[in-house]
């Protein structure tokens, strides 16, 4: 038995000693070193570019521009196709690629680099969301001729001109009458910050044609290796068959490497050199690659004097910076969000993703959940001080019990949110005295998770009785390749040594959707199960034959199949099977939606709980917040690696911390440029940061819809710690508008007294349409 065991990570100790390759690690024979030179401008018309004396330095091998990407449709975008692979013409954010080089060292590329001449037409530019939707702000892209991605999924793609890249609405009940009926209204506007994503490992692809020009291999450090191939052959026009993703393994993702960043310029510039190159990203380039989206947000809540909510109004704009990137779905996502997992009268959300003058901004780890669940949670809580109710009262009193419906016509709750709570509260001592200057809080939230449920993997035992499995599902330090395997080793009641899972390779390893979304354990994890499960009918079949009786009256243990005290080996029955020592037994499992599309309308695969507690002090004269006490509550259906579980949820914990109290991506108000993109400059939690004592329960209901019950883990403590120290500031009367909750910010709150309430949008500058 494996399942339920803390199991090592087969993995540690490669990883421990150095052994384990990744991306940066690899070296082809006649590989090259690319480099890419950057804009300065954030919006501007490139005039001229003189690359003449850098192509002419000895140990250069190509120079590349926009020009050079003409003979094909340069244009890619999951979600919409409004990114060329290298700057065309103008450019869109400080950061975004003007030339790259190829050349025989990376030292003699960046040499070369400082000799190439370019000429730039400053813009005017737009920086912020106010600026993006003022009625005379310049128009990042020309919308009409925008064109709909490969994997948009969103339904109706239609852009009107502007500054908006999609709408997201969704509205039920009469919200007038129910705000007439509320005693109590709160609302306020709140503002979240870009955040980088700060995986250890940057971004990192190496891409390599064939002689013939017509098949792409790419080693690349990606979350979604299907999706990438998709969009590399169709920018190239290529078949799908002709382009090869290999993964390596990741040093971390958490949303920075999903779908496609560097793949596309690496592979233009291949194209040109004739020669494999790879392209590294520094910390910097990796910060002007992707990010999280800012938010503006303005909410109202209204509730009865008991404390019953009635109904929640939101209007929120996501910076999605110069490109869409996922921002339809973060905005979608963040939108289903907005009204938490509460029981309402009415509500009425809209949700915008805005295009800025800065860096794009794409997936991280729980995203949407962590945008708006701390506004909203901030609010119940302010709600229940007004109505003498306290956070763990108000949510026993309003919470969805499990089978209600989150919302029309998608999938209906499926967790024990009040027990949920209950086991924070306890884990923060909740009813124990506090001492002065101490807020506690809690929170609660969904996040909709397990995006498209499409995963296959192949089982494959082999004469020795050993198996290889198959799946693609990307290992970026999750655990999912130890997950994977203790799932086999149950299926077929074998050691977790006696089971190698092959790393993401398109040609070799069958579809995956994509690596996120919590759904490596729940979708792929189920497709492995199902491997398994076929491999176990299959060894059953030949024992029945072998004992000439039916499966039903044997057993299979210790790698073998039993009958009363007799038994016969995997590798005997196989040799048995095919009349020699040889041969191999293949189990396929698929997952694919059933009984629908599996669109997102429809979804979600399940609701990922965001449970988050916090115990903090502020220092009265400072500001500074020093966290005592931390609690998370991980609802997964089915613990299969428990001590993984643990360690998911305090690191979704820590960078939930960080997302709160810490990180901010701060840019130059008049030239755009990232001003704190270093390790020295960007703070994220530290050893030092670390709460004097943290408390995770494991809930195991079997209700997921995974292996044994399973559902992901390690994105809702994400959001849950953000919206945990909203609520602990709120507990200490601290009523805080913007994050992260830096000690000034924090001091100044405390001097104010805003009472909970706040500009209506129009009066902050905000627009009703949102363009």
């Amino acid at each position: 038995m494996t399942v339920g065991h803390d199991i090592p990570r087969i993995d540690a100790r490669s990883k421990a000693i150095g052994e384990t390759k990744f991306a940066g690690d690899l070296v082809f024979p006649g590989m090259v070193y690319g480099t890419l030179i950057r804009s300065p401008y954030a919006a501007a018309r490139i005039t001229r570019i003189d690359a003449r004396a850098a192509q002419a330095m000895s140990g250069v091998v190509c120079v590349m521009t926009g020009d050079d990407v003409l003979d094909i449709d340069p244009y890619y975008g999951h979600a919409i196709k409004d990114r060329p692979l290298i700057a065309i013409d103008r450019v869109r954010f400080a950061g975004e690629p003007v030339v790259a080089i190829a050349a025989e060292t990376p030292e003699i590329a960046a040499d070369a680099a400082e000799l190439v001449e370019i000429d730039y037409e400053p813009m005017d530019a737009v920086l912020s969301i106010d600026e993006a939707l003022a009625e005379d702000a310049p128009h990042l892209h020309v919308t009409e001729l925008l064109r709909k991605g490969l994997f948009h999924g969103l339904g109706e793609f239609k852009l009107d001109p502007g500054n908006v890249c999609y709408h997201h609405q969704f509205a039920r009940g009469d919200l007038d009458a129910a705000f007439a009926e509320a005693d109590v209204v709160v609302e306020g506007t709140y503002e979240f910050p870009a955040i980088y994503q700060y995986a250890m490992e940057t971004h990192t692809t190496i891409a390599e044609w064939n002689a013939a020009g017509d098949e792409v291999t790419l080693h690349s450090n990606c979350q979604h290796p299907f999706l990438v191939r998709a969009e590399i052959a169709d920018l190239f026009q290529l078949p799908v068959a002709s382009v090869r993703i290999v993964v390596p393994w990741l040093g971390g993702g958490f949303g920075s490497k999903s779908y496609t960043k560097m793949e596309p310029i690496t592979v233009a510039l291949a194209r040109k050199a004739k020669r494999p190159v790879r392209i590294q990203n520094s910390v910097d380039e990796s910060m002007v690659t992707t990010r999280r989206h800012g938010m503006k947000a303005w909410m109202r809540t209204g509730a009865r004097k008991d404390g019953t909510l009635l109904a929640r109004e939101v209007r929120a704009w996501f910076d999605t910076g110069a490109y869409a990137d996922n921002g339809p779905r973060v905005v979608a996502t963040g939108a289903d969000a907005a009204p938490g997992p509460y029981r309402w009268q009415a509500v009425d959300v809209n949700a915008w993703g805005v295009y800025t003058n800065t860096s794009p901004a794409g997936s991280y780890r729980a995203f949407g959940a962590s945008h708006l669940g701390w506004v909203g949670e901030a609010q119940v809580d302010e709600i229940g001080r007004r109505c003498g109710l306290d956070g763990v009262q108000m949510r026993e009193l309003n919470l969805l019990e499990p089978g209600e419906y989150v919302r029309p016509g998608g999938k209906p709750l499926d967790a024990d949110l009040k027990g949920d709570i209950r086991k924070c509260a306890d884990n923060l001592d909740w009813d124990s005295p506090k001492p002065p200057n101490v807020g506690r809080g809690v929170s609660v939230g969904l996040l909709a998770a397990g995006a498209h449920p499409v995963s296959t993997a192949f089982a494959r035992m082999e004469a020795d009785g050993k198996v290889v499995l198959y799946v693609s599902s990307t290992d970026m330090g999750q655990g999912a390749r130890t997950v994977f395997s203790q799932i086999v080793a149950e299926e077929l009641a074998l050691s977790i040594d006696d089971v190698r899972v092959m790393g993401g390779d398109t040609q070799v390893t069958p579809y995956d959707r994509s690596t996120g979304a919590s759904r490596s354990t729940t979708l792929a994890g189920m497709a492995v199960l199902r491997s398994g499960a076929e491999l176990r009918e299959q060894l059953f079949d030949i024992a029945s034959q072998k004992f000439g009786l039916p499966p039903e009256a044997l057993e299979m243990r210790d790698g073998a199949i039993w009958h009363e005290d007799e038994s016969v080996t995997y590798p005997d029955l196989i040799k048995a099977h095919f009349g020699m020592v040889g041969g191999e037994l293949i189990g396929r499992g698929e997952v694919r939606p059933e009984g629908g599309s599996g669109s997102y309308a429809e979804g979600p695969v399940f609701w990922e709980v965001c449970i988050g507690g916090i115990e903090l002090e502020v220092d009265p004269d400072t500001g500074k917040i020093t966290l005592l006490k931390t609690a998370s509550v991980a609802d997964v259906g089915k613990a299969l690696n428990p001590k993984q579980v643990e360690t998911q949820e305090m690191g979704g914990l820590m960078q939930g911390i960080g997302n709160a109290i810490y990180e901010e991506m701060i840019y130059d108000p008049s030239s755009g440029q990232l001003i704190n993109g270093s390790l020295f400059d960007y703070h994220i939690p530290t050893m030092l940061d670390l709460p004097g004592s943290h408390r995770s329960t494991i809930v195991e209901n079997q209700d997921g819809p995974g292996p044994y019950g399973a559902k992901g883990v390690g994105e809702g403590a994400l959001a849950g710690a953000i919206a945990a120290v909203a609520t602990a500031l709120g507990d200490l009367g601290i009523d805080l508008r913007q994050l992260p909750a830096t000690p000034e910010r924090v001091w100044r709150a405390q001097q104010a007294d805003t009472n909970g309430t706040s500009q209506r949008p129009e009066a902050a500058g905000f627009s009703k349409v949102g363009s």
